[in-house]
């Protein structure tokens, strides 16, 4: 299925591809320094070009929604063209892919380490710690980007990049902030690309929601929550497979759209935050510290209780599975020097934790609760405010 992309001499083209030979594309596009859409419409002229006994046939069981852009037209004679030969358009693209893969290579030298989109979850299984505010200020953060500092201290300035902000707690206080609806129960999301992956017709970019494009440039969107994803630990049961697995092959699709993606995790620590937390794990080549778990606390004594338990998930995790799982840092939210020495030996705890640092120390002002109400990103509502700065210098410190 093909759309026309308004004002551009491409159409988006929706079709099925496994999720091994997307990858392939990706990491081969990515040290060859060639665009994934460019490389796609290179795919398809070679084959068109070669006799239809040169072509591999290719296993296609398993292929998932995949979405690229062809030029206007190239679509329509690719899919006469897999017609003629009597083989499916699936297959066909398939073929092109691998065929294309196969025959660009490149030595050693001009070979560089594949650039994964970045993933930070956002997680403490305490509710109530403000996980929202952390994932969605830094997510805003992130897509707005920061100017160079001058002074002493003369940091670079850090590009406003793609960024997703995955809602992926069903109680989807993150959708609601941000002034979109969840996904009603039943219909096609985020949980039933995890749990029912052969029932899905459609991309789960589809779901995407743009936020305030003017003000943060097309850079910042949304996967709304759905209310189903109250059942998820349920559902994720009865998943054929790999659990853990199941929200890294959902989301797959979406990170050759997106620098950064950011999810707000549920607070539990069932079956979907393993999910969760795998998503975040360390991949190949990928360097230390770039993606992984960011985790806003308080500093009360039972927010240190969970961490404990978070802590002893995380090691869980990497040791079933055998991935390492970087803990970015914490930090420190909704923090009140008036609450007296409760509050200020916490926080001198969390301090002196070493590994992993607090980045920052968010004071609970009324700036944010007024963004909440008002259904604005708080970097847009009171840029200037403190809490605005703090979502900040969690950037900073993240890059």
């Amino acid at each position: 299925m093909a759309s026309q992309n308004s004002g551009s001499d491409r159409e988006k083209v929706a079709s099925k591809l496994p999720v091994s030979l997307r990858q392939e594309l990706k990491t081969r596009a990515a040290q060859l320094g060639i665009d994934m859409q460019d490389a796609v419409a290179q795919a398809v002229e070679q084959w068109r070009a070669r006799p239809a006994d040169d072509n591999p046939n290719i296993d296609t069981s398993g292929a998932e929604s995949w979405n690229t852009w062809l030029p206007a037209g190239l679509y329509d004679a690719f899919k006469a063209d897999c017609t003629a030969r009597d083989i499916s358009f699936v297959q066909g693209l398939a073929q092109a892919l691998r065929v294309w893969i196969d025959s660009h290579t490149a030595s050693l030298a001009e070979l560089t380490i594949p650039q994964y989109t970045r993933r930070i979850v956002v997680c403490n299984q305490k509710g109530g710690v403000g996980k929202t505010t952390i994932a969605a200020g830094v997510g805003q953060a992130i897509a707005l980007g920061l100017p160079a500092t001058t002074g002493a201290s003369k940091l670079p300035a850090l590009p406003g990049l793609r960024t997703l902000l995955v809602d992926y707690d069903p109680q989807g206080h993150l959708t609601s902030q941000l002034g979109v609806k969840q996904v009603p129960p039943g219909e096609e999301s985020l949980v039933t690309h995890m749990v029912d992956r052969d029932r899905v017709a459609g991309s789960l970019l589809d779901q995407v929601v743009a936020i305030e494009q003017d003000h943060f440039e097309g850079r910042l969107s949304l996967l709304p929550s759905s209310f189903d994803a109250f059942l998820l630990d349920s559902r994720l049961g009865s998943v054929r497979g790999p659990r853990e697995t199941s929200l890294q092959r959902a989301l797959a699709p979406l990170e050759d759209h997106f620098d950064v993606i950011v999810i707000d995790a549920p607070p539990n620590l069932g079956l979907a935050m393993d999910a969760g937390l795998y998503y975040g794990h360390r991949r190949k080549n990928e360097s230390a510290g770039v993606s992984g778990v960011l985790i806003p606390v308080e500093a009360e004594d039972s927010s240190a209780d969970a961490y404990a338990m978070l802590d002893s998930q995380i090691r869980t995790i990497s040791l079933d599975y055998e991935v390492d799982i970087d803990r970015l840092g914490l930090v420190v939210n909704k923090f009140d020097k008036r609450k007296g020495y409760v509050a200020t030996h916490s926080l001198e705890n969390w301090q002196s934790l070493g590994t992993p640092s607090v980045l920052s120390v968010v004071p609970d002002l009324k700036e944010q609760r007024e963004a909440v109400h008002l259904k604005q990103p708080l970097l847009m509502y009171a840029p200037t405010a403190t809490q605005a700065q703090r979502m900040r210098e969690i950037r900073r410190r993240l890059a």
